[in-house]
């Protein structure tokens, strides 16, 4: 028996594009030159984006909560599932965050959470209605054109 229910798989996916939006406009007060920071303010619009999109979803599923010792006890157990075990995790992403000392490195750190997440996403398909796919599939398209991005900035910054 699966731990999630569908509904909490795309809740994670907010909580991913959170993640991902507070990383990249961290990221952006980091880098020194006016492209790179437009471009991670870019990807942080786009997180935010995508958190809308994943909320919409998530708002028309079903939702079953277990029975809980206080309301919210469920939700704030997913959040902190999220933050400390899946792809922008709040404990290493924070100690990543004190190893990120110039923009090739938050470009790095960057597309590894972009794979990530499309793998994560590719994931989740299962778990909502085929009418939700072609969303998801978007946002995943999305997501390679951040890697993509990331990796022609990247490409710059190495020489």
């Amino acid at each position: 028996m699966s731990a999630f229910k569908g509904s909490d798989i795309v809740e994670i996916a907010v909580r991913i594009e959170e993640n991902g939006e507070h990383f990249y406009r961290y990221a952006m007060q980091l880098a020194k030159d006016e492209d790179a920071k437009k471009i991670f303010s870019n990807l942080a619009d786009a997180e935010l984006q995508h958190k809308k999109t994943f909320s919409r979803i998530f708002a028309a599923m079903d939702k079953d909560t277990p029975p809980e010792t206080y309301d919210g006890e469920y939700a704030a157990y997913l959040h902190d599932y999220v933050d400390n075990k899946i792809i922008f995790k709040k404990g290493m992403l924070e100690a990543e965050l004190a190893k990120i000392k110039d923009t090739l490195a938050a470009i790095d750190f960057a597309m590894q959470r972009e794979l990530d997440s499309i793998l994560y996403y590719h994931e989740i398909k299962r778990f909502v209605s085929a009418n939700e796919h072609a969303v998801i599939d978007d946002v995943i398209e999305e997501e390679r054109k951040h890697f993509k991005g990331l990796s022609n900035l990247r490409t710059r910054y190495a020489k």
